[in-house]
């Protein structure tokens, strides 16, 4: 594998964001090529200004601070999963805003089949507790990977709940991982990197700061099939992945409380406002995400029509899988939204597969 000092590098040059590192490499080819382009080239690519440039070509520290980063993450067994590689999560790959680089220590897949966000705030009743603690135990018989961001109140619950009946759990970080925030669930991180994991995409040595967590939140919402808001306020790091959620068109679901509860009021409104489904149970979210017990696909009868190249790549994935989000699609057939969205609807029309909540398909 090629040396991924130049994909770290450009994850930590000053003041360039995710959406401009990708234009960079659109435009170079890869990595590598953006640190040997000319001024003159990198200038001639949209939206790339000066003060991009002279971070470029002056990119000795971030260079230096990368090496450190590989061999920290070399001492520790952790991957570093950069977002053009294959081993970067699918569904966040699709989020044009996702993190360059990922940083991720554990076993669980992060492709798995069914992924669950449950969150909710960190003061919550011993009722939003109570929801949570018996969200996973009726979600354990779907095969989900469940996760959270490893904080107070309903994260840490959702975690230890899992760890206790064996169900892979990932904690996304606000931080880097040379260090657990809080350090009062350095315990329970280190069982979820047995079976589940945690993941970050912030280099070490960065602190929890409160600008970091919607940033984490982001990665969240974007590699969930299903976001759950269990219990929360107004305001608050739940509702923002909500809306993250729904920016990146992922199924939200929220319970329900009572009028005059304050730990219920951001579950109301999203209610309300229709940017959560009310559900009660597991087997409400089960019923629209059109999961079965086992997880496993079924075997699917004999396909007497005609398809196209494109067409038959699609039955040959949804035949390996039980149901494939529409974002995968975009990745393994590599063509646009657009073009997509036409295989896909001719499939239907010809009776071959149907569409699921979360543009979700599978094979009738």
């Amino acid at each position: 594998m090629k040396h991924p000092v130049e994909k770290v590098a450009l994850s930590l040059l000053e003041g360039i964001g995710p959406v401009t590192a990708r234009q960079l490499v659109a435009y170079t080819g890869e990595a590598v090529n953006v640190f040997h382009a000319r001024r003159k080239e990198l200038m001639s690519i949209p939206g790339i200004g000066e003060k991009t440039v002279h971070a470029i070509l002056n990119h000795k520290t971030a260079f230096e601070h990368a090496e450190a980063e590989l061999a920290f993450a070399e001492r520790q067994g952790i991957r570093i999963l950069f977002y053009a590689d294959k081993g970067y999560p699918y569904r966040l790959k699709a989020c044009e805003d996702s993190p360059v680089v990922l940083y991720y220590k554990g076993q669980a897949d992060l492709d798995h089949h069914r992924i669950v966000s449950l969150i909710g705030t960190r003061s919550p009743t011993e009722w939003g507790k109570g929801l949570c603690t018996r969200l996973v135990e009726e979600l354990q018989e779907y095969q989900v990977l469940v996760v959270s961001g490893l904080a107070y109140g309903v994260d840490i619950t959702a975690h230890r709940r899992c760890l206790d009946l064996d169900i892979p759990t990932i904690g996304v970080l606000g931080n880097g991982l040379d260090k657990i925030y809080p350090s009062a669930h350095l315990p329970v991180a280190k069982k979820m990197t047995e079976k589940g994991g945690l993941l970050t995409q912030f280099p070490t040595r960065t602190k929890p700061d409160r600008e970091n967590f919607p940033m984490r939140n982001k990665v969240v919402a974007g590699m969930s099939d299903a976001i759950v808001v269990v219990e929360s306020g107004k305001e608050g790091g739940s509702m923002i992945t909500a809306e993250y959620a729904n920016l990146y068109n992922k199924d939200v679901f929220a319970f329900p409380g009572r009028p005059t509860d304050p730990m219920s009021a951001g579950c109301n409104a999203l209610i309300k406002k229709n940017k959560a489904v009310l559900v009660e149970s597991a087997a409400d979210l089960v019923s629209l995400m059109n999961w079965d017990k086992t997880g496993i696909p079924a075997v699917q009868r004999s396909l007497f029509v005609e398809l196209n190249e494109q067409e038959q790549k699609i039955v040959e994935l949804l035949k390996k899988e039980e149901s494939v989000c529409i974002d995968r699609l975009y990745l393994e057939l590599n063509q646009s939204p657009g073009a997509v969205a036409g295989i896909l609807l001719e499939l239907e029309c010809k009776g071959v597969i149907k569409g699921l909540p979360g543009k979700r398909y599978m094979l009738i």
